[in-house]
């Protein structure tokens, strides 16, 4: 049937992120397999466009894997009609004004989240792109992990019975950058740059928990800047406004109970970055980035509290591995292709900017309740 191509603006792209996962691990994975395969037996074949504000830096990606198109001009870029979408991996501060002038452009959007630093910002994009017409997407990349899509399977397969609660652990430490380089950017712990672990951190967990187990109904937060004293990627001294580390509690619909903990000044002492403990009445299950463990109704051992003599039980052993069963390709490309076939062919596509708005809906008012020491409700979003 032919090759298909598609024009992609990819602003951002100069980040970690951008370059890492959206440029390399996804958009030119598929042109190196290829391209993508579409259910009508053509081929549809991304065509990026880099944007960006350092032409040094876009230059020397551009010359590193053999592309051309690259450019400082983003009004420029989305002019061209040949273009089809907007992908924003930008800081958050600068998100908002791209994707209006992509969603005026008439532009399809594909962008990091969070889509916006408030919520006003968040449902107006999401009005904005539903009246011009375009399709939008949202990363929800933890969805596409291993770890998770295995965790799914079992939901699916009522594995659980009942779902009681879910705990999850995120974080590792983050070096302050004195005497070790920091492994995040420095904009991430100033509040005016739209940093912070909440607002970074908690439309992921929306999304988790609403995909995997229900609507998120009620949020009860603690946020903290554990470290106010980093050096930037100059090595200058600056003050760290915004928050390290958070303590959620989340209660979903059915009466689930969901506590996470996520923090940029935690040393790890688990099996990987983020965990997830899910309980039930018939079975539990830890899942991490790439592995899942499970323990079934019938397995479970009968530990006793005694704490005058030490326990001979080896709690980890007692777990079974769930099996991949399944070839999972990288987590950001699952999500490039499926959004990719939404635009060309109108395959199905949940992640939307309504998800993302929702996702910035409980970070803003996981810092509220951390703010007034408060349980929250979460209404309904109007559309």
């Amino acid at each position: 049937m032919g090759r298909r191509t598609i024009g992609i603006v990819l602003n951002g792209v100069t980040g970690r992120m951008g370059l890492r996962q959206h440029l390399l691990r996804s958009v030119l994975a598929i042109r190196q397999d290829g391209g993508l395969p579409l259910s009508d037996g053509s081929v549809l074949w991304p065509e990026p466009v880099l944007v960006g504000r350092s032409e040094a830096k876009l230059r020397d990606i551009a010359e590193r894997h053999g592309l051309t198109d690259w450019t400082t001009d983003l009004p420029a870029a989305l002019a061209r009609p040949d273009v089809e979408v907007y992908f924003d991996a930008q800081v958050t501060s600068a998100r908002v004004k791209a994707l209006q002038m992509a969603i005026d452009a008439g532009k399809h959007i594909y962008t990091e989240k969070p889509v916006a630093e408030t919520l006003e910002q968040a449902i107006d994009l999401a009005k904005l792109a539903d009246a011009a017409g375009v399709k939008h997407g949202v990363v929800q990349d933890k969805l596409f992990l291993p770890g998770l899509r295995k965790l799914a399977r079992l939901v699916e397969s009522g594995f659980f019975g009942q779902i009681l609660s879910v705990r999850g652990e995120f974080g590792y430490w983050v070096f302050e950058g004195d005497w070790q380089s920091a492994q995040r950017p420095s904009w991430n712990y100033r509040a005016a740059d739209g940093g912070g672990i909440v607002l970074d951190m908690f439309p992921h967990w929306h999304y988790v928990l609403e995909q995997l187990f229900g609507p998120v109904q009620a949020v009860t937060a603690r946020a903290v800047t554990h470290i106010d004293r980093r050096w930037d990627e100059e090595g200058a001294a600056y003050d760290a406004t915004a928050d390290d580390a958070a303590y959620g509690i989340f209660e979903l619909a059915g009466g689930i109970v969901a506590q996470i903990n996520s923090s940029w000044a935690v040393r790890v002492n688990r099996d990987e970055l983020v965990e997830f403990q899910v309980d039930g009445v018939n079975g539990s299950a830890v899942a991490g980035l790439h592995h899942c463990r499970i323990q079934p109704r019938a397995a479970t051992p009968k530990p006793v509290w005694d704490p005058d003599v030490p326990t001979t039980q080896q709690f980890r052993s007692q777990w079974q591995e769930v099996p991949d069963n399944d070839v999972f390709p990288n987590g950001f490309r699952a999500q490039w292709e499926q959004f990719l076939r939404y635009v060309a062919e109108d395959a199905p596509y949940a992640g939307d900017l309504w998800a993302g708005a929702r996702g910035v809906q409980v970070a803003s008012l996981g810092l509220q309740s951390s703010r007034e020491g408060r349980r929250i409700e979460i209404p309904e979003l109007d559309r």
